[in-house]
């Protein structure tokens, strides 16, 4: 029997001493060892810091971003050997397609994140300067540096690629080295693709490490500068979270744990609606999906009392024509549970189910399988299993027993504010779905239940064509839920590379803050040079230098010409009596017109390394411009951020922030925006 190793300290190794078996989901066969007894764990931390963390910290967000993409390209040409690997778990291949190339989906999209989002640099100046005097000499703004420690991540077995690269992505985009632990029963996936990850060459030493069993006495070894995050089981989670050590330290500690998720179809919705048909689609689509196994999935279907024996009907004839058996097979749509043990467990939280309140409508017995594909007798098969509670608001195991198999059940209720109720019985989940044609329904449930929910999906007709479901939760997207469901948040966008960092609020003068963060702020020192800073390659602009423009005189030709050619003939502008009632009290330029002309004044207009305008931020209005108003335009290299070159034939460029001030001839500032330009670099990467 093969024996499945850890990759700790820049070696495959095995343990010594009592191992584990992971068998196969499909046939029962014995397939790895796993042991972990006697291996150096705990000086894995300390290579991760070294080793991982340092090479990581020294790179930038924009050198992390190609790195993070370059991996993603070359996983995905290998997926197919992931895929071969994952029918062992009892997956079929639409269930693999949703953790494999799902998961390699986050790593591209974090590094397309970064890449546009994100300085070329390794601090992050999170928000704008903050003042803190009255003459401005004194100010503030937070940065988010890397942590100098490790992120443990113990990950469940549903998802042993999506689960680790959804924590991976946000963790290496912050700089810091991470240590997975997967589940046991799923572990040889994710062995799987951390090898393809080292085999690669893309990714620093010790920026990742795999941990194939237990984790031993890691947890006595963690400092405050480490991070833990933990996906399973509430009771497991809730155990970890109090380990005595993580609470000394204040060890940051993220728990996303399974959750009594509920789908409510709204009160609008009838048999002959589209609505309706999504529903059914939807709530039986989360029942068979990894068979059942997600932590998304439907575990409450919450209907209205005059829609049960529909929904009711709708569910089983669809849950009827489920073929389960050997996911290799063409036509199986639902595999085996991932163990024998987990079978176990999912038939014993049934059976407590069945003694609380509820009644089988399908499934709830292993008794009697029609499977398909041969040898399958000592496979972890469970069938789709539809249970009714009849009072839910009485009995309470429904809403707080979850069975983590294709089980869910359905459950009525009287008005709006019942379902309301029910939804949030659950005390805390990941995701929740509402059916429903009627946007006041929406309103009114979504407002109500949305406290006790991570992710809610408003599902319509209109919504259908484009929905990515339920229970797919996406990188842009928070990740976690309130309660049951952990308290924690994952994903969301750049939110999840903020909590593998440290934020500090820097105060000091403008230009000492300048300097910390290497990109200008205003009321920093500007250095002027005699050559216009259009005519500068990227590589040859500071940060901080400066074009003080020369001055126009704004006249009423320039007003009514300006109106005119845009079409705008608001009365501010146009209309000498409505001016003069207004709070301008006399006409003013339009904004754009201020925009324009300034831009008039700092544009060099000859051929030169400026490529184009890439867009505008930040624009405010601060004060009027009137007719005989002088303006006059400050422009400053802000910051700097470098783009890669994705073929010989693109031409190098870099993104040029500009901060614009245009002030009028009391010195007072009238508009405030940053501008940004591609400007062309001379080296490339090629």
């Amino acid at each position: 029997m093969q024996q499945l190793t850890s990759y700790l300290s820049g070696r495959w190794v095995y343990g010594e001493g009592r191992p584990r078996e992971i068998h196969h989901a499909v046939s029962g066969e014995a397939l790895y060892q796993v042991c972990t007894d006697g291996l150096p764990l705990a000086e894995s931390l300390s290579y991760a810091r070294n080793h991982g963390g340092a090479a990581l910290a020294a790179m930038t967000f924009q050198q992390r971003a190609q790195m993070m993409k370059a991996l993603a390209k070359y996983l995905l040409a290998h997926k197919e050997s992931l895929y071969e690997i994952s029918f062992q778990t009892g997956a079929t291949r639409a269930d693999s397609w949703v953790d494999i190339e799902g998961g390699i989906a986050t790593l591209f999209s974090y590094a397309g994140l970064a890449g546009r989002e994100l300085p070329d640099d390794t601090l992050w100046a999170e928000d704008e300067l903050i003042p803190l005097s009255k003459q401005g000499q004194f100010a503030a703004r937070h940065v988010l540096t890397s942590r100098p420690g490790v992120a443990l991540h113990i990950n469940a077995f549903n998802f042993p690629c999506w689960g680790m690269l959804e924590k991976l992505a946000p963790t290496w985009m912050a700089g810091m080295p991470a240590i997975i632990k997967p589940a046991t029963a799923s572990a040889q996936v994710t062995q799987a693709m951390v090898k393809l990850m080292v085999e690669s060459g893309l990714v620093p030493e010790g920026a990742i490490q795999l941990i194939c069993g237990g984790i031993g006495d890691m947890f006595e070894h963690l400092d405050f500068q480490d991070v833990v995050t933990f996906t399973g089981s509430a009771q497991t989670g809730q155990k970890l979270r109090s380990h005595p050590h993580l609470m000394a330290k204040s060890v940051p500690f993220t728990m996303e744990a399974d959750s009594l998720n509920c789908a409510v179809l709204g009160s609008d919705v009838t048999p002959d609606m589209p609505e309706f048909a999504l529903f059914i689609k939807e709530v039986c689509r989360e029942m068979t999906v990894k068979a059942g196994q997600k932590c998304t999935a439907i575990r409450r279907i919450i209907v209205p009392a005059a829609q049960v024996d529909a929904v009711c009907d709708a569910l089983l004839k669809r849950l009827s024509g489920v073929v389960m058996g050997d996911p290799r097979v063409e036509g199986v749509k639902m595999g085996a549970l991932v163990s024998l043990e987990q079978r176990d467990d999912v038939q014993e939280k049934v059976d407590f189910l069945l003694r609380n309140g509820c009644e089988p409508l399908c499934g709830a017995t292993t008794e009697g399988l029609t499977l398909t594909g041969d040898n399958l007798g000592k496979g972890a098969f469970y069938p789709p299993t539809l249970l009714y509670c009849a009072d839910p608001l009485t009995h309470q195991a429904v809403h707080a027993t979850e069975a983590f198999g294709p089980v869910a059940t359905l459950m009525p209720y009287q008005d709006l504010a019942q379902a309301v109720t029910l939804a949030q019985l659950g005390g805390g989940s990941l995701a929740g779905s509402l059916v429903t044609a009627d946007g006041e329904v929406a309103s009114q449930v979504i407002r109500a239940s949305a406290c006790a929910h991570g992710r809610m999906l408003v599902l319509d007709a209109a919504a259908a064509a484009e929905s990515t479901g339920h229970g797919s939760p996406l990188p842009m997207l928070v990740h976690g839920g309130p309660g049951r469901a952990g308290g924690g948040e994952e994903l969301g966008g750049l939110r999840a590379v903020k909590h593998y960092m440290q934020r500090t609020a820097i105060q000091g003068s403008p230009a000492m803050l300048a300097a910390i963060g290497r990109e200008w702020v205003r009321g920093a020192p500007v250095a002027e040079d005699p050559v216009h800073p259009f005519r500068k390659y990227f590589e040859e602009l500071r940060i901080g230098e400066s074009l003080l423009t020369a001055r126009r005189t704004v006249t009423e030709a320039d007003i009514v010409n300006f109106g005119c050619l845009s079409g705008d003939h608001f009365y501010a502008h146009m209309d000498k009596i409505g001016a003069a009632q207004s709070l301008f009290g006399e006409r003013v330029a339009h904004g754009y017109f201020v925009v324009s002309a300034a831009a008039g004044l700092f544009v060099d207009p000859a051929v030169g390394p400026v490529i184009a305008n890439y867009g505008m931020e930040g624009l405010r209005f601060i004060e009027p411009v009137k007719i005989g108003d002088t303006i006059q335009v400050r422009l400053t290299c802000r910051k700097k951020i470098k783009k890669a070159q994705k073929s010989a034939e693109d031409k190098p460029h870099g993104v040029v922030v500009w901060d614009v001030q245009v002030f009028n001839q009391e010195g007072n500032a009238v508009a405030l925006y940053n501008i940004l330009t591609l400007v062309e670099r001379k080296e490339g990467d090629f």
